[in-house]
């Protein structure tokens, strides 16, 4: 059991947002159901507004629609604090975060890998983290994680150098959650001005475009205007984040300001919902070259027993685990790969597709009459996620591996579509045909059960 001091309680319920369950719920509902989704996609990285619900929540609603249902582990929140002078990077060292709607779990694994400085004190009257943890609870399914960190004024080596460790140990199942309102009590039609010049900074996906743009109206005579950005620090390193992760497809989903909701436009905050995407055309080039990596490997192999090299395609340099399928009339004809790689695809695909081809013990090598028949599959795995219990598997979108003592076994994804399995089934053949176990370990408190996702393309 947890104690208190590891829990983190509301500081804003009752005057950001309701403090009533069901007050709060329906809230949400009426702000999601009056959203427009102008995307059918998921973001990678979401910056949306943290002002009190009545003023803000609608814009945020336009942002957490595309969230609804997705199979999303772990959200990183990114926020400037309001309260305390941050220098740096910090997160939060409690266990789990409360709102009205339950508790939410802090992966303090991934904290720990990015090396970052931990202080609570700064995380407990902060609002702007804690009022996107409601949307979140309503919009995806039980089981997520949170990172919330508070992001300061820091040199731009030691923000690009905590960036790029972040985008390496994030995958598709990771959203990052950039909190931040616009410009600070200008008049309606100023702020609507200024807002979206800033906003036109912010979809060039060029962080010192942003920077400048900034600077830019801060040295202008706009009457009343305190700020333009107030989380800027959290919005720098949220962009250096999106270019590392190729996150540049960027996209207005809604604005509005204060003045809107109250009707009193003398003096308005800005609020902005923006997402940011991977480009379709990165996506798609990048599954094309690794269906050419795959066969060039297994035809070079079997033809002359040599792998090519591929330094032109060391654009592919994401570390992450990979499986070959190769196939024939749909048939299976070999199948290799690794949970996790210290290499880049570029270097890890070859490999396996080599592999799946004569190193399958099931089968019999490739031949070079096989070759024209052969059909090839890649899939790219995420990092693999420890679960207590089997009944938080998805079939058909979590690949499992089960441990017990030195045997191990590991289902890809799609094997529970290919099959139809029922869970008790899935779970069965994985430890008996796969991991050499008994057919029910999975009960056994013994076994460690993991699960991950698999990106599968195939020609």
């Amino acid at each position: 059991m947890k104690s208190m001091q590891n829990i983190r309680k509301p500081a804003v319920a009752g005057s950001f947002y309701p403090a009533d369950k069901i007050e709060l719920s329906t809230e949400i509902d009426k702000f999601l159901n009056n959203a427009v989704e102008s995307e059918n996609r998921v973001p990678r990285i979401l910056l949306v507004p943290h002002a009190g619900y009545d003023y803000s929540g609608q814009v945020a609603a336009y942002g957490y629609k595309l969230l609804q249902g997705e199979n999303i582990d772990n959200v990183v929140i990114l926020a400037s604090s309001h309260n305390y002078p941050i220098n740096g990077v910090i997160a939060d060292c409690s266990n789990s975060w409360e709102t009205p709607l339950g508790e939410v779990e802090l992966n303090q694994e991934l904290i720990s890998k990015l090396g970052i400085k931990k202080d609570s004190e700064p995380f407990v009257p902060e609002h702007s983290l804690e009022v996107q943890l409601p949307f979140l609870q309503k919009g995806l399914p039980a089981g997520f994680k949170v990172v919330p960190i508070l992001v300061g004024d820091s040199d731009s080596a030691e923000m690009q150098k905590t960036a790029a460790l972040l985008a390496k140990n994030i995958d598709e199942n990771t959203l990052v959650i950039v909190s931040s309102d616009m410009a600070h009590y200008p008049s309606g039609g100023d702020a609507d001005k200024c807002d979206h010049e800033t906003i036109g900074s912010i979809l060039t996906g060029d962080v010192n475009k942003f920077d400048a743009k900034i600077a830019e109206l801060e040295k202008k005579d706009v009457p009343n205007a305190v700020t333009f950005m107030c989380g800027k620090p959290a919005v720098e390193f949220g962009m250096i984040v999106a270019e590392k992760i190729r996150a540049g497809d960027i996209r207005l989903l809604n604005y509005a300001n204060s003045g809107d909701v109250t009707g009193n436009t003398s003096r308005v905050v800005g609020y902005s919902a923006i997402g940011f995407f991977e480009k379709d055309n990165d996506t798609k080039i990048k599954k094309q070259k690794l269906l050419e990596i795959t066969r060039e490997s297994v035809e070079s192999y079997v033809k002359n027993r040599t792998i090519p090299n591929f330094d032109k395609y060391s654009d592919l340099d994401e570390k992450s685990g990979v499986f070959v399928t190769l196939n024939i009339n749909g048939t299976l004809r070999g199948c290799i790969g690794l949970i996790e790689s210290n290499q880049p695809l570029y270097k890890t695909v070859p490999e396996m597709a080599v592999a799946a081809a004569v190193q399958d013990p099931r089968f019999s090598p490739v031949t070079v009459t096989d070759l024209p028949k052969l059909e090839y599959e890649v899939s790219v795995l995420s990092p693999m996620k420890r679960i207590k219990d089997a009944s938080e598997i998805k079939l058909g979108t979590h690949g499992v591996k089960v441990q017990q003592g030195g045997r191990s076994g590991v289902f890809l994804p799609q094997v529970a579509e290919e099959t139809g399995w029922t869970l008790d089934e899935f779970m069965g053949h994985l430890c008996q045909e796969k991991a050499g176990l008994p057919a029910d370990c999975w009960h056994d408190p013994a076994t460690e059960i993991y699960t991950f996702t698999a990106q599968v393309f195939s020609e």
